[in-house]
Formats: C-alpha cells, structure tokens, sequence
C-alpha cells in the first residue's frame, strides 16, 4: 500500500499456490481474501463477515448480515441436486486500493491499484475433465436446505397433478399419470441424501413425507 503496509502476498505450500489479501494496517492486519490454486477461496467485509466463498463446485455471495444474495456453480463442476446456476459477473472492492473481479472459474483477478500503478493476479483455476473423478463430495447439507429441497420436489409433484387436472378432467385418467421424470429424478437424489447424509432419524423421516406425500 502506499503507506507501506504489505498488501498482496503470494506463497507456494508444497504443490498449492495461496494468494492472500490483507487490509491496509500495520499491526495484525486482518485477512481480506484468501485465494488458493485448488478452487477454494473466500473474501471477506472489512468487519470480518463472509462476503463470498468459492470451491471447486460454485460459489455463493453473502450481504453482510450473513444472508446468501446468490449461489452459483461452474459449468464443469458435477453437482449432486439440482440445475446448473450459471455465473453472473461480479466486481467487489475490498477496500480503497484492491478489488476483486470474478467472470469464471479461471477467471478471476485480484486488482490492486495506488499511485497511478496497477498489478493483477490471475487467481482462477481450471479443473481439467481427467481429474472430475477425483473432486472431493460436496458439502453436507443442513436440515433447512434439505427441508427446501424436500418442499420444492412437492410442489413440482402438485403443479404437475394440476396440469394433469386441466388436461384431463376425469380423475381416472390423472391418477393413473406418472409424474415428469425430472421429478421423479430430483425425488430420487432426496431420497439418496437422506440415506447417506448425516441427520436425525425425526429429520429423515420429515423429509421422506414431504416429499412422498
């Protein structure tokens, strides 16, 4: 920084190259952003709440209260639920001298410009098509996502039973209709999360009858 204060650091641990922001301060300065070559990084506001966290699956943007704005994923990544969420550009300034610019997953720029002087760091990263087997599982999910995810699968199954209501008035034909098979699919993958995720025997058995109610 033009004060002096150490602003961008690069390091190498063993294979990995970490790329870390800190705030214009002398003494324990707080980490801004933190950018790490195997996909994951985060930033944060200057008060220390998550702004944006990224892995090698997507990322999600946070207000400062902690609510998520959005969520997205990359389109190589192998999601285990739901549709693909593409990217929306964004560009966030980490304080008066260094910004952040995120276009793609091997597109994102640390920005850092004082004194009519400016330098980028190319801190996005690729996950190459032969290493898609090895990703790590995605995150866990909690009981409000999962209880989200269960109601959403509802009510796909209630419009579809409504569209079977006004295409074939007789309940004879309707009842006997199979729902779309990406509900049937999306039903499926909930089933599979409560089995192999880590949940209460209560939680389990709620998200079985919302979704086979």
């Amino acid at each position: 920084y033009p004060s002096g204060n150490l602003a961008v650091i690069v390091v190498q641990e063993k294979k990995e190259l970490i790329c870390i922001v800190q705030e214009d301060t002398p003494n324990n300065a707080k980490i801004q952003a933190v950018f790490k070559s195997n996909g994951r990084s985060t930033c944060y506001y200057p008060n220390g709440a998550l702004w944006i966290n990224m892995t090698i699956q997507g990322g999600q943007y946070l207000d400062r209260a902690g609510n998520r704005v959005r969520r997205w994923t990359w389109p190589n990544s192998i999601m285990s639920l739901g549709p693909h969420v593409p990217l929306s550009p964004i560009f966030i300034s980490l304080n008066r001298h260094v910004g952040v610019r995120i276009l793609g997953q091997d597109k994102i720029t640390v920005s850092f410009l004082a004194m009519g002087q400016q330098a980028k760091f190319n801190v996005g990263t690729k996950v190459q098509v032969g290493g898609i087997g090895r990703l790590p599982p995605p995150a866990r999910l909690g009981k409000d996502e999962l209880l989200l995810l269960a109601f959403r699968v509802r009510i796909l199954r209630l419009f579809d039973r409504l569209r079977g209501c006004l295409n074939f008035p007789s309940n004879e034909q309707w009842e006997k209709m199979q729902p779309p098979a990406y509900v049937i699919t999306q039903t499926l993958k909930i089933l599979q999360l409560c089995t192999t995720s880590d949940i209460s025997d209560e939680l389990r058995s709620s998200v079985r009858a919302i979704v086979n109610a």
